[in-house]
């Protein structure tokens, strides 16, 4: 199973998943950038991941640090998908999952709400 696709286009993809996110979330998303990238090392299959220091974990020092960082792994995503419309699908529930979690939401009340 899986696709090919031009990382211009699953990029795109990516960009059109944020769009989904209500501004006034966007708006508060701080110091957080969003990476495609092949593969995570570390376990190959995963879909995303975000790295870094949640919005309600931080604290009056917070400060002076790099930003925290949403990976997407294009070539994990690819593998699991038959078509285009499902990559779709795994890219905007991998973003938002992401995104949640830089909101401080953890996996088992994400799992609850459905972005498992």
């Amino acid at each position: 199973m899986g696709i090919e696709m031009t990382r211009r286009r699953f990029e795109e993809l990516v960009s059109d998943a944020l769009d989904t996110i209500p501004a006034e979330l966007t708006a508060a998303m701080d110091n957080v950038v969003v990476l495609v990238a092949d593969r995570n090392e570390t376990d190959p299959e995963l879909l995303g991941l975000y790295e870094g220091i949640a919005l309600t974990e931080r604290t009056s020092s917070y400060g002076g640090v790099l930003p925290d960082r949403i990976s997407v792994y294009q070539d994990a995503i690819l593998e699991i998908c038959a078509d285009e419309d499902e990559v779709v699908h795994e890219v905007a529930v991998t973003v938002v999952h992401e995104v949640a979690h830089h909101f401080g939401i953890d996996e088992e009340t994400l799992h609850e709400l459905g972005w498992g």
